[in-house]
Protein backbone atom coordinates (compact mmCIF):
# COMPACT_ATOMS: atom_id res chain seq x y z
CA UNK A 1 0.00 0.00 0.00
CA UNK A 2 0.83 3.77 -0.65
CA UNK A 3 0.25 4.62 2.23
CA UNK A 4 2.65 2.91 4.47
CA UNK A 5 5.18 4.61 2.95
CA UNK A 6 3.19 7.96 4.92
CA UNK A 7 2.12 6.38 7.86
CA UNK A 8 6.03 5.76 9.09
CA UNK A 9 5.70 9.89 9.45
CA UNK A 10 4.67 11.74 12.41
CA UNK A 11 0.73 13.14 11.87
CA UNK A 12 0.91 15.86 10.05
CA UNK A 13 -0.58 19.03 11.12
CA UNK A 14 -1.23 21.63 8.86
CA UNK A 15 -1.92 24.97 9.59
CA UNK A 16 -3.97 27.04 7.18
CA UNK A 17 -3.82 29.87 9.15
CA UNK A 18 0.40 30.56 8.99
CA UNK A 19 1.93 32.95 7.02
CA UNK A 20 4.02 29.57 6.05
CA UNK A 21 1.95 28.49 2.88
CA UNK A 22 0.39 24.95 3.10
CA UNK A 23 2.97 23.90 0.23
CA UNK A 24 5.89 24.52 2.30
CA UNK A 25 4.40 22.87 5.36
CA UNK A 26 3.81 19.89 3.91
CA UNK A 27 7.00 20.41 1.66
CA UNK A 28 8.91 20.41 4.95
CA UNK A 29 7.36 17.43 6.31
CA UNK A 30 8.40 15.34 3.58
CA UNK A 31 11.66 16.79 3.91
CA UNK A 32 12.38 15.75 7.71
CA UNK A 33 10.95 12.29 6.46
CA UNK A 34 13.62 11.48 3.78
CA UNK A 35 16.30 13.29 6.67
CA UNK A 36 15.14 11.09 8.96
CA UNK A 37 15.59 8.01 6.90
CA UNK A 38 11.86 7.14 7.57
CA UNK A 39 11.19 7.71 4.10
CA UNK A 40 13.67 5.49 2.40
CA UNK A 41 15.57 5.69 -0.87
CA UNK A 42 13.63 4.40 -3.89
CA UNK A 43 10.48 4.70 -2.06
CA UNK A 44 7.69 5.52 -3.87
CA UNK A 45 5.25 8.45 -3.07
CA UNK A 46 1.49 8.70 -3.51
CA UNK A 47 0.51 10.53 -6.90
CA UNK A 48 -0.26 13.96 -6.21
CA UNK A 49 -3.81 13.12 -7.44
CA UNK A 50 -4.03 10.59 -4.31
CA UNK A 51 -2.29 12.43 -2.06
CA UNK A 52 -4.54 15.75 -2.29
CA UNK A 53 -7.55 13.25 -2.04
CA UNK A 54 -6.05 11.79 1.18
CA UNK A 55 -5.34 14.96 2.49
CA UNK A 56 -7.89 17.17 1.75
CA UNK A 57 -5.42 19.59 -0.45
CA UNK A 58 -5.48 21.28 -3.94
CA UNK A 59 -3.05 18.75 -6.49
CA UNK A 60 -1.48 22.69 -6.79
CA UNK A 61 -0.36 22.50 -3.84
CA UNK A 62 0.97 18.65 -3.62
CA UNK A 63 2.49 19.66 -6.91
CA UNK A 64 4.29 22.63 -5.46
CA UNK A 65 5.40 20.62 -1.97
CA UNK A 66 7.25 18.09 -4.47
CA UNK A 67 8.31 20.70 -6.85
CA UNK A 68 9.71 22.17 -3.83
CA UNK A 69 11.63 18.56 -3.13
CA UNK A 70 12.62 17.92 -6.78
CA UNK A 71 14.41 21.03 -6.78
CA UNK A 72 16.68 19.96 -3.34
CA UNK A 73 17.12 16.86 -5.05
CA UNK A 74 15.68 14.54 -2.32
CA UNK A 75 12.51 13.45 -4.85
CA UNK A 76 13.59 11.73 -8.54
CA UNK A 77 10.00 11.58 -11.24
CA UNK A 78 10.36 8.69 -13.75
CA UNK A 79 7.60 9.04 -16.58
CA UNK A 80 4.78 6.98 -16.16
CA UNK A 81 5.88 5.80 -12.38
CA UNK A 82 5.67 8.55 -10.10
CA UNK A 83 8.07 9.93 -7.83
CA UNK A 84 10.63 8.11 -5.59
CA UNK A 85 12.63 9.38 -2.69
CA UNK A 86 16.38 9.57 -5.02
CA UNK A 87 18.29 6.92 -4.45
CA UNK A 88 21.48 8.50 -5.21
CA UNK A 89 21.19 12.19 -4.22
CA UNK A 90 24.87 13.01 -5.89
CA UNK A 91 23.67 11.96 -9.31
CA UNK A 92 23.54 15.11 -11.88
CA UNK A 93 19.72 15.23 -13.44
CA UNK A 94 20.97 13.90 -16.56
CA UNK A 95 21.95 10.69 -14.99
CA UNK A 96 21.49 7.75 -16.37
CA UNK A 97 19.13 4.49 -14.71
CA UNK A 98 20.38 3.39 -11.39
CA UNK A 99 21.06 -0.48 -11.49
CA UNK A 100 19.71 -1.19 -8.19
CA UNK A 101 16.29 1.04 -9.31
CA UNK A 102 16.14 0.40 -13.35
CA UNK A 103 14.11 2.95 -14.77
CA UNK A 104 14.41 5.74 -11.51
CA UNK A 105 15.77 8.86 -12.92
CA UNK A 106 17.17 11.54 -9.78
CA UNK A 107 14.69 14.03 -11.81
CA UNK A 108 12.02 13.96 -14.77
CA UNK A 109 14.01 13.25 -18.15
CA UNK A 110 14.47 16.90 -18.50
CA UNK A 111 14.74 19.06 -15.84
CA UNK A 112 14.23 22.68 -15.51
CA UNK A 113 14.09 22.78 -11.83
CA UNK A 114 17.28 23.67 -10.65
CA UNK A 115 18.85 27.16 -11.04
CA UNK A 116 22.64 25.65 -11.15
CA UNK A 117 25.72 25.07 -13.34
CA UNK A 118 26.24 22.83 -15.65
CA UNK A 119 28.33 20.18 -14.14
CA UNK A 120 30.10 18.62 -16.99
CA UNK A 121 31.62 21.90 -17.58
CA UNK A 122 33.11 22.16 -14.31
CA UNK A 123 37.33 22.30 -14.56
CA UNK A 124 38.23 19.25 -12.56
CA UNK A 125 41.94 19.14 -14.01
CA UNK A 126 42.12 23.01 -13.59
CA UNK A 127 40.75 22.50 -10.23
CA UNK A 128 42.75 19.08 -9.14
CA UNK A 129 45.99 21.35 -10.19
CA UNK A 130 44.88 24.37 -7.49
CA UNK A 131 44.24 22.02 -4.67
CA UNK A 132 47.36 20.28 -5.29
CA UNK A 133 49.31 23.95 -5.35
CA UNK A 134 47.80 24.91 -2.15
CA UNK A 135 48.32 21.30 -0.40
CA UNK A 136 51.88 21.50 -1.47
CA UNK A 137 52.28 24.88 -0.03
CA UNK A 138 54.26 26.25 2.73
CA UNK A 139 51.53 27.71 4.27
CA UNK A 140 49.08 24.37 4.15
CA UNK A 141 49.32 23.61 8.47
CA UNK A 142 48.17 27.31 8.64
CA UNK A 143 45.66 26.87 6.21
CA UNK A 144 44.27 23.60 8.22
CA UNK A 145 43.79 25.82 11.63
CA UNK A 146 40.66 27.17 12.83
CA UNK A 147 39.88 30.34 10.30
CA UNK A 148 39.38 33.99 11.00
CA UNK A 149 35.84 34.53 11.10
CA UNK A 150 36.13 37.37 8.73
CA UNK A 151 37.43 34.68 6.12
CA UNK A 152 40.43 33.46 4.94
CA UNK A 153 42.92 36.82 4.83
CA UNK A 154 44.80 36.68 1.83
CA UNK A 155 41.20 35.86 -0.66
CA UNK A 156 39.62 38.91 1.55
CA UNK A 157 42.68 40.95 0.55
CA UNK A 158 42.38 39.79 -2.91
CA UNK A 159 39.19 40.15 -3.75
CA UNK A 160 39.34 43.48 -1.76
CA UNK A 161 42.01 44.86 -4.01
CA UNK A 162 39.89 43.47 -6.84
CA UNK A 163 37.16 45.18 -5.74
CA UNK A 164 38.46 48.37 -5.44
CA UNK A 165 40.12 48.37 -8.62
CA UNK A 166 36.52 48.10 -10.49
CA UNK A 167 35.05 50.84 -7.91
CA UNK A 168 32.93 48.15 -6.29
CA UNK A 169 34.75 49.15 -3.05
CA UNK A 170 35.30 52.58 -1.14
CA UNK A 171 38.21 53.23 0.64
CA UNK A 172 36.53 52.96 3.50
CA UNK A 173 34.17 49.60 3.11
CA UNK A 174 35.94 46.33 3.84
CA UNK A 175 34.68 42.22 3.30
CA UNK A 176 33.45 39.57 5.02
CA UNK A 177 33.96 35.85 3.26
CA UNK A 178 30.37 33.98 4.03
CA UNK A 179 29.14 30.36 3.38
CA UNK A 180 27.77 31.30 0.46
CA UNK A 181 25.04 34.17 0.07
CA UNK A 182 22.53 32.44 1.98
CA UNK A 183 24.67 32.42 4.24
CA UNK A 184 25.43 36.48 3.84
CA UNK A 185 21.62 37.18 3.62
CA UNK A 186 21.17 35.43 6.90
CA UNK A 187 23.81 37.23 8.82
CA UNK A 188 22.10 40.74 7.59
CA UNK A 189 19.05 39.68 8.48
CA UNK A 190 20.49 39.48 12.01
CA UNK A 191 21.64 42.45 12.11
CA UNK A 192 18.82 44.59 10.87
CA UNK A 193 16.37 42.62 13.56
CA UNK A 194 19.20 44.24 16.14
CA UNK A 195 19.96 47.09 15.28
CA UNK A 196 17.49 48.30 12.76
CA UNK A 197 14.41 46.83 13.29
CA UNK A 198 11.44 47.21 11.21
CA UNK A 199 9.68 45.43 7.83
CA UNK A 200 12.21 44.69 5.22
CA UNK A 201 10.94 45.22 1.17
CA UNK A 202 11.79 42.29 -1.24
CA UNK A 203 10.95 41.61 -4.87
CA UNK A 204 8.17 39.57 -6.27
CA UNK A 205 8.29 36.85 -7.85
CA UNK A 206 11.06 36.20 -5.37
CA UNK A 207 13.87 32.58 -5.23
CA UNK A 208 12.45 31.15 -1.27
CA UNK A 209 15.81 31.37 -0.02
CA UNK A 210 16.15 35.40 -0.15
CA UNK A 211 12.08 35.25 0.90
CA UNK A 212 12.13 33.00 3.47
CA UNK A 213 14.71 34.59 5.28
CA UNK A 214 13.45 37.55 6.29
CA UNK A 215 10.17 38.07 8.72
CA UNK A 216 6.68 37.53 7.13
CA UNK A 217 4.74 38.72 6.15
CA UNK A 218 7.35 41.04 3.92
CA UNK A 219 6.71 44.09 1.93
CA UNK A 220 6.82 42.92 -1.55
CA UNK A 221 7.46 44.99 -4.67
CA UNK A 222 6.33 43.92 -8.78
CA UNK A 223 8.66 42.61 -10.93
CA UNK A 224 8.11 43.52 -14.50
CA UNK A 225 9.24 42.64 -17.75
CA UNK A 226 12.19 45.57 -17.82
CA UNK A 227 12.35 44.83 -13.49
CA UNK A 228 11.59 46.43 -10.71
CA UNK A 229 8.23 48.46 -10.52
CA UNK A 230 9.51 51.96 -9.43
CA UNK A 231 6.32 53.65 -8.96
CA UNK A 232 5.36 50.65 -6.71
CA UNK A 233 8.61 51.09 -5.40
CA UNK A 234 8.66 54.66 -4.77
CA UNK A 235 5.32 54.37 -2.83
CA UNK A 236 6.16 51.66 -0.66
CA UNK A 237 8.88 52.79 0.72
CA UNK A 238 6.68 56.60 1.35
CA UNK A 239 3.65 54.80 2.83
CA UNK A 240 5.66 51.99 4.66
CA UNK A 241 8.96 53.15 5.41
CA UNK A 242 10.96 49.53 5.55
CA UNK A 243 14.48 49.31 7.23
CA UNK A 244 15.60 47.52 4.10
CA UNK A 245 15.38 46.19 0.66
CA UNK A 246 16.82 43.56 -0.85
CA UNK A 247 17.57 43.52 -4.69
CA UNK A 248 18.57 41.54 -7.63
CA UNK A 249 18.84 43.91 -10.24
CA UNK A 250 20.95 41.25 -12.72
CA UNK A 251 19.28 38.44 -14.31
CA UNK A 252 17.24 37.93 -11.27
CA UNK A 253 15.93 34.60 -9.74
CA UNK A 254 13.08 33.81 -10.81
CA UNK A 255 12.44 35.90 -13.88
CA UNK A 256 15.62 36.45 -15.54
CA UNK A 257 15.01 40.26 -16.01
CA UNK A 258 17.51 42.91 -15.02
CA UNK A 259 17.20 46.76 -14.30
CA UNK A 260 18.41 49.31 -17.13
CA UNK A 261 20.98 51.62 -16.08
CA UNK A 262 18.14 54.85 -15.48
CA UNK A 263 16.00 52.55 -13.21
CA UNK A 264 19.13 51.46 -10.76
CA UNK A 265 20.32 55.64 -10.44
CA UNK A 266 17.06 56.00 -9.38
CA UNK A 267 16.95 53.03 -7.19
CA UNK A 268 19.98 53.99 -5.20
CA UNK A 269 18.21 57.38 -5.10
CA UNK A 270 14.98 56.51 -3.55
CA UNK A 271 16.63 54.11 -0.83
CA UNK A 272 18.66 57.27 0.20
CA UNK A 273 16.42 59.31 0.22
CA UNK A 274 14.48 56.99 2.69
CA UNK A 275 16.76 55.77 4.86
CA UNK A 276 16.55 52.22 3.70
CA UNK A 277 19.73 50.07 3.35
CA UNK A 278 20.15 48.49 -0.14
CA UNK A 279 21.08 45.25 0.08
CA UNK A 280 21.94 44.59 -3.72
CA UNK A 281 22.42 40.87 -4.34
CA UNK A 282 25.38 40.38 -7.23
CA UNK A 283 25.74 36.97 -7.60
CA UNK A 284 24.36 36.39 -11.22
CA UNK A 285 25.73 39.26 -12.78
CA UNK A 286 29.03 37.38 -14.29
CA UNK A 287 26.91 35.49 -16.49
CA UNK A 288 26.06 37.74 -18.98
CA UNK A 289 25.39 36.32 -22.46
CA UNK A 290 24.63 39.46 -24.59
CA UNK A 291 24.55 42.89 -24.65
CA UNK A 292 26.44 45.80 -22.52
CA UNK A 293 27.56 44.91 -19.14
CA UNK A 294 25.44 47.51 -16.19
CA UNK A 295 26.94 48.74 -13.02
CA UNK A 296 26.28 47.48 -9.81
CA UNK A 297 23.88 49.34 -7.66
CA UNK A 298 27.39 49.62 -5.10
CA UNK A 299 28.82 51.32 -8.05
CA UNK A 300 26.60 53.71 -8.36
CA UNK A 301 26.28 55.21 -3.99
CA UNK A 302 28.53 57.69 -3.33
CA UNK A 303 26.92 57.76 0.12
CA UNK A 304 27.58 54.33 1.13
CA UNK A 305 24.32 53.13 1.36
CA UNK A 306 24.56 49.73 -0.50
CA UNK A 307 25.59 46.18 0.77
CA UNK A 308 26.53 44.02 -2.11
CA UNK A 309 26.92 40.43 -2.11
CA UNK A 310 29.03 38.37 -4.60
CA UNK A 311 29.90 34.80 -4.27
CA UNK A 312 31.41 31.88 -6.57
CA UNK A 313 28.60 30.05 -6.31
CA UNK A 314 27.37 30.33 -10.05
CA UNK A 315 30.31 31.31 -11.69
CA UNK A 316 32.54 28.60 -10.50
CA UNK A 317 31.67 25.67 -7.89
CA UNK A 318 28.28 26.01 -6.48
CA UNK A 319 29.30 23.38 -3.67
CA UNK A 320 32.34 25.10 -2.14
CA UNK A 321 30.27 27.76 -0.56
CA UNK A 322 31.93 31.01 -0.40
CA UNK A 323 30.47 34.28 -0.74
CA UNK A 324 31.09 37.36 0.61
CA UNK A 325 30.08 40.90 1.64
CA UNK A 326 31.72 44.59 0.63
CA UNK A 327 30.03 46.86 2.84
CA UNK A 328 31.35 49.70 5.12
CA UNK A 329 34.01 49.03 7.71
CA UNK A 330 31.43 49.40 11.17
CA UNK A 331 28.54 47.16 9.50
CA UNK A 332 31.30 44.42 8.03
CA UNK A 333 32.40 44.56 12.06
CA UNK A 334 28.87 43.84 13.63
CA UNK A 335 28.21 41.14 10.84
CA UNK A 336 31.61 39.74 12.69
CA UNK A 337 30.38 39.84 15.64
CA UNK A 338 27.10 38.47 14.73
CA UNK A 339 28.78 35.97 12.50
CA UNK A 340 31.31 34.80 15.41
CA UNK A 341 28.18 33.62 16.98
CA UNK A 342 26.93 31.01 14.33
CA UNK A 343 29.63 29.42 13.16
CA UNK A 344 33.09 30.97 15.41
CA UNK A 345 35.34 29.79 12.38
CA UNK A 346 35.29 29.94 8.62
CA UNK A 347 36.96 26.69 6.03
CA UNK A 348 39.94 28.07 5.10
CA UNK A 349 40.49 25.27 2.57
CA UNK A 350 37.96 25.47 0.31
CA UNK A 351 38.87 29.88 0.50
CA UNK A 352 42.45 29.14 -0.25
CA UNK A 353 41.75 26.85 -2.95
CA UNK A 354 39.49 29.27 -4.41
CA UNK A 355 41.68 32.00 -4.52
CA UNK A 356 44.83 29.75 -5.95
CA UNK A 357 42.08 28.80 -8.78
CA UNK A 358 41.31 32.76 -9.50
CA UNK A 359 45.13 33.70 -9.26
CA UNK A 360 46.20 31.22 -11.54
CA UNK A 361 43.61 32.73 -14.12
CA UNK A 362 41.84 29.15 -14.52
CA UNK A 363 39.05 31.07 -13.00
CA UNK A 364 38.86 33.79 -15.99
CA UNK A 365 39.15 30.62 -18.46
CA UNK A 366 36.32 28.59 -16.56
CA UNK A 367 33.93 31.75 -16.70
CA UNK A 368 34.61 32.41 -20.56
CA UNK A 369 33.71 28.96 -20.95
CA UNK A 370 30.36 28.89 -19.38
CA UNK A 371 29.38 32.15 -21.04
CA UNK A 372 29.96 30.81 -24.64
CA UNK A 373 28.22 27.91 -23.39
CA UNK A 374 25.38 29.81 -21.93
CA UNK A 375 24.84 31.94 -24.57
CA UNK A 376 23.96 28.81 -26.56
CA UNK A 377 21.53 27.69 -23.85
CA UNK A 378 20.15 30.70 -23.64
CA UNK A 379 19.16 30.89 -27.09
CA UNK A 380 18.02 27.75 -27.27
CA UNK A 381 15.41 28.46 -24.40
CA UNK A 382 14.16 31.63 -26.31
CA UNK A 383 14.07 29.65 -29.34
CA UNK A 384 12.28 26.85 -27.60
CA UNK A 385 9.58 28.97 -25.71
CA UNK A 386 8.72 30.91 -29.20
CA UNK A 387 8.41 28.02 -30.71
CA UNK A 388 6.63 25.54 -28.58
CA UNK A 389 4.56 27.52 -26.01
CA UNK A 390 0.66 27.96 -26.35
CA UNK A 391 -0.07 31.47 -28.14
CA UNK A 392 -0.93 34.02 -25.56
CA UNK A 393 2.31 32.97 -23.41
CA UNK A 394 4.44 35.89 -22.54
CA UNK A 395 8.14 35.17 -21.36
CA UNK A 396 11.10 36.95 -20.42
CA UNK A 397 14.12 37.60 -22.37
CA UNK A 398 17.55 37.86 -20.44
CA UNK A 399 20.68 38.40 -21.88
CA UNK A 400 22.47 35.96 -18.75
CA UNK A 401 21.91 34.42 -15.55
CA UNK A 402 20.11 30.85 -15.52
CA UNK A 403 16.60 31.51 -15.27
CA UNK A 404 13.65 32.48 -17.49
CA UNK A 405 9.99 33.31 -16.83
CA UNK A 406 7.02 32.11 -18.30
CA UNK A 407 3.32 33.31 -18.01
CA UNK A 408 0.90 30.80 -19.82
CA UNK A 409 -2.33 32.16 -21.00
CA UNK A 410 -5.36 31.83 -18.29
CA UNK A 411 -7.01 29.58 -17.29
CA UNK A 412 -4.01 27.01 -17.77
CA UNK A 413 -2.00 26.64 -14.12
CA UNK A 414 1.20 25.58 -13.93
CA UNK A 415 1.24 23.75 -10.90
CA UNK A 416 -1.64 21.93 -11.89
CA UNK A 417 -0.02 21.12 -15.34
CA UNK A 418 3.00 19.76 -13.05
CA UNK A 419 2.07 15.95 -13.05
CA UNK A 420 1.39 15.48 -16.75
CA UNK A 421 4.67 17.12 -17.95
CA UNK A 422 6.34 14.83 -15.57
CA UNK A 423 5.15 11.66 -17.35
CA UNK A 424 6.05 13.26 -20.15
CA UNK A 425 9.86 13.53 -19.58
CA UNK A 426 10.05 17.50 -18.48
CA UNK A 427 9.65 19.44 -15.39
CA UNK A 428 9.49 23.01 -13.69
CA UNK A 429 8.73 24.75 -10.96
CA UNK A 430 5.54 26.44 -10.72
CA UNK A 431 5.28 29.92 -9.85
CA UNK A 432 3.15 29.84 -6.74
CA UNK A 433 6.81 28.53 -5.67
CA UNK A 434 8.13 32.00 -5.90
CA UNK A 435 5.30 33.81 -4.68
CA UNK A 436 5.53 36.72 -2.20
CA UNK A 437 2.30 38.08 -1.54
CA UNK A 438 0.31 37.16 -4.53
CA UNK A 439 -0.40 34.33 -6.29
CA UNK A 440 1.12 33.82 -9.79
CA UNK A 441 -1.38 30.40 -10.89
CA UNK A 442 -0.26 30.67 -14.79
CA UNK A 443 3.80 30.97 -14.39
CA UNK A 444 6.66 29.19 -14.00
CA UNK A 445 10.51 29.25 -14.24
CA UNK A 446 12.57 27.29 -16.63
CA UNK A 447 16.42 26.85 -15.08
CA UNK A 448 18.32 26.67 -18.43
CA UNK A 449 21.49 26.34 -17.43
CA UNK A 450 22.62 22.84 -16.59
CA UNK A 451 20.77 21.45 -19.84
CA UNK A 452 21.95 21.10 -23.16
CA UNK A 453 20.57 23.25 -25.98
CA UNK A 454 18.79 20.27 -27.83
CA UNK A 455 17.24 18.78 -24.49
CA UNK A 456 16.15 22.42 -23.57
CA UNK A 457 14.36 22.78 -26.97
CA UNK A 458 12.70 19.05 -26.84
CA UNK A 459 12.05 19.80 -23.21
CA UNK A 460 10.04 22.86 -24.12
CA UNK A 461 8.33 21.11 -27.43
CA UNK A 462 7.18 18.44 -24.58
CA UNK A 463 5.68 21.28 -22.66
CA UNK A 464 4.21 23.17 -25.71
CA UNK A 465 2.28 19.43 -25.72
CA UNK A 466 1.22 19.37 -22.62
CA UNK A 467 -0.14 22.40 -22.25
CA UNK A 468 -2.08 22.07 -25.57
CA UNK A 469 -4.15 19.15 -24.13
CA UNK A 470 -7.60 19.75 -24.64
CA UNK A 471 -8.53 18.87 -20.55
CA UNK A 472 -7.09 22.16 -19.23
CA UNK A 473 -6.47 22.38 -15.81
CA UNK A 474 -7.86 25.47 -14.26
CA UNK A 475 -6.68 27.75 -11.55
CA UNK A 476 -8.49 27.77 -8.57
CA UNK A 477 -7.95 30.79 -7.16
CA UNK A 478 -9.04 30.11 -2.90
CA UNK A 479 -6.67 27.34 -3.03
CA UNK A 480 -3.71 28.38 -5.42
CA UNK A 481 -1.54 29.14 -2.30
CA UNK A 482 -1.66 27.10 0.29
Amino acid sequence: MLWVVLDALPKLELDANSTEPLYRQLAAWLRHGIASGRLKSGERLPATRELAHHLGLNRATISAAYALLDEDQLLSGHVGKGSFVRADRTESSQAEPSQANPGIYPAAAISFTTSRPAADLFPVDAFRRSCLEVLDSPQVSQILQLGSPQGYTPLRQYLLEQARLTGMAAPTDDILITSGCQQALDLLQRLLAADRPGPVAIEHPLYAGIRNVFPQPSLSVPVTDTGLDLDALERLLAARRPRALVLTPSFQNPTGTTLPLAARRRVVELARQADCLLIENDIYSDLRYTGEPLPALKLLDPHGNVVVLKSFSKAAFPGLRVGWIIAPRPLIARLIEIRQWCDLHTDQLSQAVLLRFAESGRLDAHRQLICASGADRLAAVLRGCAAHLPPGSRFTRPEGGMNLWVELPAPLDAAALLDESVRRGVSYLPGNVFAVNTPAPHSLRLSFAGLEPRDIEEGLRLLGRVCAEPRIPIFEPETALV
